[in-house]
């Protein structure tokens, strides 16, 4: 372990540590990959004898958190905890996955190999040997925010004796859902949130019909040339899963055309805007292991394509404009640039059926690990009926189910909600 010098930020001091961990625990004497902490705590000199609590980010594809303001979720847990941001295996500041380092990796195969050990059972793999330099004889806490309870519930599977106590937000996964029952459950919750926007917004309808066509008539380039199609277009609902986003896409369609000379084009700015909204090119795991992070021995073969096509036919009908979700296509490997060069290494990806399980039902069933988790009734990404069958299933489970929050919880109501988590995980509240 490589460790920096202590510094600081108002209100907390930082130290940021590294870890050289095997690619493959298979076989941990071969290629070796880094893995980036940052140890957050605040400015009580007692603070570095306090419990450690490890951050499972979500994703999958993202970095973990910056610690820019003690505020939040965080500044509640620094009155109990030191804090560990965890950058899990391919993000941030551990060894990355990107369209320069896969190039490198070789050609299509051989990149699906390399990112076939990017998964939750790897990233609490991972954390294990974090958790033996840092806290080798006592286990520590973790927090898990949406992918990061997919995680959670991996390590409860994997090593629960590396755990004292997990908090999960948005993220109770179904154990044995496959991909495409995750899609069943999750487009009736998109069809719903269409159905408020457009309520919110009937106007919207007809800006979007009318852009649509326009689409189909002309060619129109992003900014960085890919050519803007309608179904690009409806990735933008991603976004109505999290609080105030239904009025940002309003505001963003406002300005989609602007006149030159006689002419209606679509506006420079709004363009600006879509390609901003829509990357890629910064987080590629999460285009190309969306899926994967549900696959237990069966391939994903694209499911959510499957699932709409088959059961959803409506949204290929841009005249009636429906957004969709979190959701990842094939077609999205031919439309947009960033994806394009890793077309083969998705489709590798979506027909390899030997992934290996990420939960124990048998050690989950035995579970004696505390976990308190925060249910929303109106997360568009997790369907809460099947966050319901694993709370019930696994012992020592006790969930908080709101309608008070989006999936966004932690980032737009943190301390309360925490602050209710560790109460009923300590018996001060009733749930």
């Amino acid at each position: 372990m490589d460790s920096s010098a202590l510094y600081k930020v108002p209100g907390m001091e930082l130290v940021d540590h590294y870890f050289d961990v095997p690619l493959d625990h298979g076989d941990p004497a071969g290629r070796q990959i880094k893995i980036f902490a940052r140890e957050v705590r605040d400015l009580d000199p007692q603070s570095v004898h306090k419990p450690w609590l490890l951050f499972l980010q979500g994703g999958p594809g993202f970095r973990g958190p910056l610690p820019i303001r003690k505020d939040g979720w965080l500044k509640r847990a620094l009155e109990d905890y030191r804090v560990l941001m965890y950058d899990t295996r391919g993000n941030g500041l551990s060894t990355p996955v990107n369209f320069q380092t896969l190039a490198a990796e070789g050609d299509p195969q051989s990149q699906a190999d390399y990112l076939k050990h990017f998964r939750a059972d790897n990233i609490v793999r991972d954390a294990e040997i974090l958790r033996a330099e840092l806290s080798p004889e006592t286990p520590w806490s973790t927090i898990g925010q949406s992918y990061g309870g997919w995680c959670t519930m991996t390590y409860l599977s994997l090593h629960p004796e590396g755990l004292k106590e997990c908090f999960i937000f948005g993220g109770v996964p179904g154990l044995e859902r496959t991909a495409r029952e995750i899609y069943e459950g999750t487009f009736p919750l998109v069809e719903e949130r269409n159905r408020q926007y457009f309520e919110k917004f009937p106007i919207d309808k007809q800006r979007l019909k009318h852009l649509c066509n326009h689409l189909q008539q002309h060619d129109v380039r992003l900014p960085n040339g890919d050519r803007l199609t309608a179904r690009r277009l409806q990735l933008l609902g991603i976004s109505l899963g999290f609080a105030d986003t239904a009025e940002d896409i309003h505001f963003l369609l406002e300005e989609a055309f602007v006149k030159v000379g006689e002419q209606n084009a679509v506006n420079h700015s709004f363009l600006k805007s879509i390609q901003m909204r829509l990357r890629f090119d910064t987080n590629p795991i999460f285009a190309l292991l969306h899926e994967a992070i549900y696959a237990q021995g069966k391939p994903t073969a694209w499911a959510c394509s499957q699932v709409q096509q088959e059961s959803y036919p409506h949204y290929d009908n841009h005249n009636d404009f429906h957004f969709f979700g979190e959701m990842i296509f094939p077609w999205m490997f031919d439309e947009i640039g960033e994806l394009k060069s890793l077309k083969e290494s998705a489709e590798i990806l979506a027909s390899f059926d030997a992934w290996p399980p990420l939960y124990d039902r048998g050690v989950l069933s035995k579970n004696k690990v505390p976990v308190t988790c925060a249910v929303y009734y109106n997360d568009m990404f997790v369907n809460t009926k099947f966050s319901r069958e694993t709370i019930d299933a696994v012992p020592n489970m006790k969930a908080w189910y709101t309608s008070e929050y989006e999936h966004c919880g932690l980032r737009t109501g943190g301390e309360k909600i925490f602050s209710r988590l560790i109460d009923i995980a300590r018996g001060e509240v009733e749930r």
